[in-house]
C-alpha cells in the first residue's frame, strides 16, 4: 500500500513454519469464524494497516505498534503492518477527510475527528465506541524553558511580557495549538478578566510570537533545535522529551492553571470496510487501554487513563520547575488546576467561537 507518509513503521513478528500471515478482514466479521483474515492468512498475506496521527505522538506509536503486532500475532496467529503518518492534528484530518486513506486516527482533539466524522468517513457515535470518550490517554500542556529560566517565566502573564519571545503552533492546522490558546485565555479568565480584556492579553501573548509552526513537532524543533524564542508552549510529553533528549539545558515549567488534553481515537468505518480491516482496526484502538499498553504511554509521557497505572507516576513537589526526567520515573505533577473542554461548551462551540474563520482567533492574530 503506497501511501503519503511521513513516518513508516513496518513491524512484522515472527512466524514458524507452520503459521503464516494472514491479509484483509470483512467489516463485521468474527476473526474465529472464517473470516476473509483467516482465509488470508492461509495465502500469505499481511494485514495492513494505517494510523493517522499528529505530531507528538511519533515516539509513543513507535512503541506500540510494535507490542501490538506481537498481541495480534499471539491472540490472532496473524501478521500486521502498521504504517504511521503524522503532522498537525487540524492538517491531519483533512488530508483523511480528503482522501489520506486511514484506518483509524488518533487525533489531538475530538474536534478534528469530527472533521473526519463530517466527511461521512466515521460513523455517528465515535466519541462512545471506546472508554472515556475514546481518549485512551490524556496530556496538558506546560512551558519549556531554558535551563535556569533566564527570563524567569512561571506563568501565562509572563509570556505577554514585551521581553519574552514565544514558540506555539498555529491553531489552525495544529490540535495543540488549540489546546495551548484554550489554556492561556483559562488562566486569564481565572483572573478576572473580561472577555474584551482576555482577548486582549491573548493578543498581546501572540504578538509575542517567533514563529508560529504547522505543528507541534515543529515548534520543538524551532525552539529546542534552532534556539529561537525564550519560551516553548508544549505538550507534555513533548516537554519531557526534550527534558530526556538534551539533559541539562531545558526546564519544564508547569503553569498555576492548564488544560485537561483529550486526543481522540476512532475507526475510520468507511475507509476499513473498504479495506477490510474493521476488526483489527478496532482491536488495535481497543489494545490502547490494555495495562500493558497504558505502561508504554505512561513511558511516553502521556497521561494514563488506568488509574493503578496512573497513580503509579505520580510525584510530589512544591515547586512548578522540573529540571530532568526523575529517575524513579515518576514524572506526573497533580498539582495543577486543570479546566477541560467543557468549561469552553465542548469543541463544537469552542471551534466556533474561536478557531472558525473570522473568530476569536483570527481577531486577535494578524498574519
Amino acid at each position: 500500500m503506497k501511501k503519503n507518509k511521513i513516518l513508516s513503521l513496518a513491524i512484522v513478528a515472527a512466524l514458524s513454519a507452520s503459521l503464516v500471515a494472514c491479509g484483509n478482514s470483512s467489516s463485521g466479521s468474527s476473526v474465529a469464524e472464517g473470516t476473509d483474515e483467516i482465509k488470508a492468512a492461509n495465502s500469505g498475506e499481511v494485514i495492513e494497516l494505517t494510523n493517522v496521527s499528529y505530531d507528538p505522538t511519533r515516539e509513543l506509536y513507535a512503541a506500540y505498534n510494535e507490542v501490538f503486532a506481537k498481541h495480534y500475532q499471539e491472540e490472532f496467529g496473524q501478521t500486521v503492518e502498521v504504517t504511521q503518518s503524522h503532522g498537525g492534528s487540524g492538517k491531519q484530518a483533512l488530508e483523511v477527510a480528503n482522501g489520506l486513506e486511514a484506518d483509524v486516527v488518533t487525533l489531538a482533539l475530538e474536534g478534528d475527528v469530527q472533521v473526519v466524522a463530517d466527511a461521512g468517513l466515521i460513523d455517528d457515535g465515535f466519541t462512545s465506541e471506546f472508554d472515556l470518550d475514546s481518549s485512551p490517554y490524556t496530556s496538558t500542556i506546560v512551558f519549556l524553558v531554558r535551563s535556569g529560566n533566564p527570563k524567569n517565566i512561571y506563568d501565562w502573564n509572563d509570556l505577554i511580557r514585551e521581553d519574552v519571545g514565544v514558540i506555539t503552533p498555529n491553531p489552525k492546522t495544529s490540535g495543540g495549538a488549540m489546546w495551548n490558546y484554550l489554556a492561556a485565555w483559562y488562566y486569564f479568565e481565572q483572573q478576572g478578566q473580561s472577555e474584551d480584556e482576555i482577548l486582549d492579553s491573548i493578543k498581546k501573548l501572540y504578538a509575542n510570537v517567533v514563529v508560529l509552526d504547522s505543528g507541534a513537532r515543529g515548534a520543538t524543533t524551532s525552539f529546542v533545535e534552532n534556539k529561537q524564542g525564550d519560551v516553548l508552549i508544549a505538550w507534555e510529553n513533548e516537554a519531557f522529551l526534550s527534558l530526556q533528549e538534551y539533559p541539562g539545558e531545558y526546564e519544564i515549567v508547569v503553569p498555576s492553571v492548564s488544560i485537561l488534553c483529550q486526543p481522540t481515537v476512532a475507526v475510520v468505518d468507511e475507509v476499513a470496510a473498504k479495506h477490510g480491516t474493521a476488526d483489527v482496526a478496532k482491536e488495535y484502538l481497543s489494545y490502547l487501554y490494555s495495562d500493558e499498553a497504558q505502561e508504554i504511554e505512561a513511558k511516553n509521557f502521556y497521561r494514563p487513563s488506568t488509574k493503578a497505572i496512573y497513580d503509579k507516576y505520580v510525584f510530589s513537589s512544591d515547586s512548578n520547575t522540573i529540571t530532568e526526567v526523575p529517575a524513579d520515573g515518576k514524572w506526573i505533577n497533580d498539582n495543577v488546576n486543570l479546566t477541560d473542554i467543557n468549561h469552553f461548551g465542548g469543541w463544537a462551540e469552542a471551534r466556533a467561537t474561536h478557531f472558525a474563520d473570522g473568530a476569536n482567533f483570527d481577531s486577535i492574530y494578524e498574519q
